[in-house]
């Protein structure tokens, strides 16, 4: 190596850790919330480690029908519907994603609140549970938008049926009022980046297992998505799953493995998408 991309290389790399410090510096540190479901599941004890990746979960005011709301306005300190499965499902899905790529991920989640400044912009990857109960702001609707095209990626999970899209889509047009959410064919990319995932089948909630294992009238799954101008999908769409459930039970003998099983490879396809499209 000549001293010229010798000396190149050391201001590279100086440059990326002051890049990557800077990064670190304006990230909101981890927060527990109280959940709807739990209060007290148990910290990793590396729960504080600086990793590349980190699952972010959104935040969001729920809308008048949310069923699983107990907080109204308060809901930014938990105990609303943004909170279903949490924090279980997050980190039960953070172990297998560590175990089955070897993206450096960290243990534990990172609740992002859209109307906390610019802090939405340090997570590339954003999920959100029951979204057919939120309730944006057009403040909200804006951020997400302008962070979707800015290259973000969004992740929306377990709403079901007829009026459940309803709610969603009355906030998701909002962010995108010049953009159709599509069905995703079998060979779009997502499906295919670490397992192929050309079959793909319902996957329901714990609480389906003993009865009817959809809500409303949700009887067939849609792999839905929202592309930009290029391509890149920003919003995929797992309407009439619950996939969170799958990552939430995978550790319970009670809950089937097929549903673990697919509903974890698909949330793998999606982040390493996410991270690399």
């Amino acid at each position: 190596m000549s001293v010229m991309s010798l000396r190149d290389t050391r201001w590279l790399l100086a440059g990326g850790s002051l890049l990557l410090g800077s990064l670190f510096a304006f990230q909101r540190p981890f927060r527990e919330y109280p959940g709807i479901e739990y209060d007290n599941f148990p910290l990793p004890a590396d729960a504080q480690e600086k990793t590349e990746f980190a699952f972010a979960r959104l935040m969001y005011p729920p809308a008048p029908t949310a069923m699983f709301d107990r907080a109204g306005p308060r809901w930014a300190e938990g105990m609303s519907s943004w909170t279903q499965d949490y924090p279980r499902a997050d980190r039960h899905f953070l172990l297998a994603l560590r175990r089955l790529t070897r993206i450096h991920v960290r243990s534990v989640e990172q609740s992002v609140n859209l109307d906390d400044g610019d802090d939405v912009y340090n997570w590339p990857w954003l999920y959100a549970v029951r979204p057919g109960e939120w309730l944006l702001t057009d403040a909200e609707a804006h951020k997400l938008r302008d962070y979707l095209l800015r290259g973000g990626f969004f992740m929306a999970d377990d709403f079901w049926g007829t009026p459940e899209w309803a709610v969603f889509w009355e906030s998701m047009g909002r962010v995108f009022p010049d953009r159709q959410a599509v069905e995703l064919e079998n060979s779009s990319a997502i499906f295919h980046t670490i397992y192929d995932l050309d079959e793909r089948y319902q996957v329901t909630g714990a609480w389906g297992l003993y009865g009817r294992g959809y809500q409303n009238d949700g009887r067939e799954a849609h792999w839905k998505g929202i592309f930009d101008d290029k391509g890149r999908l920003m919003v995929a769409i797992t309407m009439n799953s619950d996939l969170g459930d799958s990552w939430e039970w995978a550790d319970s003998p009670e809950y089937p493995e097929r549903y673990s099983a697919l509903g974890i490879r698909i949330g793998v396809n999606y982040v390493v998408y996410a991270m690399t499209h």
